[in-house]
């Protein structure tokens, strides 16, 4: 899903005004379930969600996070859902060589590649199976707003630049649930971006929360091909724009963008497309790693993959935060 450009717009809009009474009902339907207790693992569990529908920046952050964690000594597995894969009653320990994304989904491939991964809809039969498997910690990707698993830290990711948007609920605004319902819920806010007055009005919107300010850096290794040289770019993501904003800072010469939905599985045909396009321009191809792994193994190939690690301002901060949740 893309979106729309007037959930964007500070000052809500005639639609977004429009749409508020339904905003409001989804919620505080979201607000009420947030509030049941949840049920309480065998081992700490760290969330990372956010305020908002779209990304913002959850699976850098989670990553980053885990492998903190796993710095310092813990055994981490990840919880997710599985967006995108297909539909199970159990959950499913990922395998990156044998799993696709039509199985599990993009995330979580992505995810395995650095911890173990459960994916399935029952994040407490998923956390049982994970401790029983070594898990000593459990991060959880996305599932704020799900109340299922009890968690002893929960961390929001908001982006830097768009934060909550128009301040209203889906379908009027991003919000999942209003500000007010969501903040108590979280311990600190990942802020991905965005200057020291911007992540100084998002705190203030949210409730004062702590700030541990981050932002995404480009692999070095993986940019050096791309310096200087002319790029059609295409990325299936919530906020395209990004992947090529990062694709110029770089230093490449982007000539042309192509925008799919987020989680947009590629067809051949669209692959095909893509790479002609490229051909005929004499330029290279340039995706992000997250789409990258819902092109086919023969479709990959020769596709430019620019991955992005998110590095904190303050490590210390948000390692002392997660060992004060972890004891």
């Amino acid at each position: 899903m893309r979106a729309p450009g007037f959930w964007a717009v500070r000052k809500p809009t005639a639609l977004a005004r429009l749409l508020q009474p339904i905003g409001a009902i989804y919620g505080s339907v979201t607000a009420r379930r947030m509030r049941r207790e949840g049920a309480r693992g065998d081992a700490p569990v760290v969330c990372v969600g956010n305020f908002v529908a779209g990304g913002a920046g959850k699976t850098p952050a989670a990553i980053a996070l885990a492998r903190m964690l796993i710095a310092d000594g813990r055994r981490v597995a990840f919880l997710s859902r599985g967006y995108g894969g297909e539909r199970r009653s159990g959950p499913l320990l990922v395998d990156p060589a044998r799993h696709t994304v039509a199985t599990v989904g993009d995330e979580p491939l992505l995810l395995a590649g650095v911890a173990p991964c459960w994916v399935g809809p029952d994040r407490v039969l998923s956390a049982r199976l994970a401790v029983d498997a070594g898990a000593d910690v459990l991060v959880l990707d996305d599932g704020l707003q799900n109340p299922a698993l009890a968690k002893d830290l929960a961390l929001a990711v908001v982006d830097g630049e768009t934060g909550f948007g128009n301040g209203l609920c889906v379908p009027a605004g991003p919000l999942r649930a209003p500000l007010a319902a969501q903040a108590p819920r979280v311990g600190a806010l990942i802020v991905v971006g965005g200057d020291a007055a911007a992540r100084q009005a998002i705190s203030a919107a949210a409730l004062g929360l702590p700030v541990f300010a981050a932002g995404l850096e480009p692999d070095a290794l993986a940019a050096a091909p791309l310096i200087g040289r002319e790029v059609v770019a295409f990325a299936g993501i919530a906020r395209p724009e990004k992947f090529y904003a990062t694709l110029r800072r770089v230093g490449a010469l982007v000539v042309a963008t192509r925008d799919f939905p987020d989680h947009h599985v590629f067809t051949e045909r669209e692959a095909a497309a893509l790479i002609e396009e490229a051909t005929r321009r004499r330029a290279l191809l340039a995706t992000t790693e997250k789409d990258r792994v819902r092109l086919g193994a023969q479709a990959a190939r020769g596709i430019v993959t620019l991955p992005v690690t998110l590095r904190f301002e303050e490590p210390h901060r948000v390692l002392e935060a997660l060992r004060k949740a972890l004891r």
